[in-house]
């Protein structure tokens, strides 16, 4: 790779060291301090005149503090003259706040994306985003990744007979429907109903899960309510059992006392594209340091990043046998 710089908020360091090992590139520098008056600042320290710059931050809790940190370095890389300043978000946390529900309400995901461009961002990376129009949100390039790839691989050579995958939701019907093509597995759904941010009620499962073992699949497991609604409707339908799977694991609130101890639950499966939990110990933890690695290369060196999901993405999906539909 040629002129290429990585820096890292204070979201999740370990990540971008991680990627910067994968790259075999070092990790530069950067300081975040704060005024008196509590106002933050960012420096970058390192020399990005002509660079192609990658900074390195999810938004992750607290949420604000990290997304000022973010539209500081990107504001500071580009004042440093860079040639080029990605953002590398692997969870865009704003996506949750993509259309108008309620009556005189924001649009957070919009209004985030326009910060970014106009603090001076190149181009955004970024994975699993909560809906599809979210992408469009944004005023420059956008590579959306995924993680259903990594996921799968957590089974192979596994023997996954009498086993399905469920979606808690119809709208990741899609994403769960990918998933099992990847596994070879039949696929379910949740009538899931959003009563609040921390409320859902799930009256019904689409499809057969008698006598399986379920593959539960989510984009995003913040305080596991809606996962733990499903456990009971999946126990009511004759389902034996589940493993959970999702691309972010905030695991908020109550969520590691939730499902670390839920007796349905046989394990919990995420990625590092947030901090995993440091006191659950039996979480698996898939990571996605050379994924996202070997899209920077691919930006860098202006060569295709969707060829990186042949297989994954549907653009490139077989269609579906008979027996893997609702």
């Amino acid at each position: 790779m040629k002129d290429v710089v990585v820096f890292s908020g204070s979201a999740h360091k370990d990540l971008a060291r991680e990627i910067c090992e994968y790259l075999d590139i070092e990790l530069s520098h950067a300081r975040i301090s704060r005024f008196s008056n509590d106002c933050l600042q960012a420096q970058l320290l390192a020399n990005c005149r002509k660079k192609d710059v990658y900074i390195i931050q999810p938004l992750v809790p607290p949420t604000q503090e990290h997304l000022v940190e973010l539209l500081m370095m990107i504001d500071a890389a580009r004042g440093a003259s860079a040639q080029q300043i990605t953002a590398v978000m692997p969870h865009y946390a704003y996506a949750r706040s993509d259309k108008k529900d309620h009556s005189r309400i924001s649009l957070g995901g919009r209004l985030v994306a326009d910060l970014l461009v106009t603090a001076g961002v190149s181009r955004v990376l970024t994975m699993a985003l909560h809906a599809p129009q979210v992408h469009g949100f944004f005023n420059c390039p956008v590579d959306h990744l995924t993680a259903i790839g990594e996921l799968a691989n957590h089974y192979r050579g596994r023997d996954l007979t009498d086993h399905i995958v469920v979606s808690p939701d119809l709208g990741n019907a899609k994403t769960a429907t990918q998933f099992s093509r990847l596994l070879n597995l039949p696929v379910a759904a949740g009538s899931k109903q959003r009563l609040a941010d921390d409320k859902v009620v799930i009256d019904s499962i689409v499809g057969d899960v008698s006598g399986k073992h379920a593959i539960v699949l989510d984009d995003e497991i913040a305080t596991g309510g809606s996962i733990v609604e499903l456990l009971e409707r999946l126990e009511d339908f004759g389902a034996t059992g589940a493993s959970i799977n999702c691309t972010h694991g905030l695991f908020t609130g109550k969520a590691v006392e939730r499902l670390s101890n839920h007796p349905f639950v046989t394990e919990v499966v995420t990625t590092n594209t947030v901090p995993p939990p440091q006191d659950w110990p039996d979480l698996r933890v898939r990571s996605i340091a050379p994924l996202i690695g070997d899209a920077i290369c691919r930006i860098n060196e202006g060569r295709s990043v969707s060829k990186l999901f042949k297989g994954v993405d549907p653009a490139y999906a077989p269609p579906p046998a008979p027996d893997q539909l609702f």
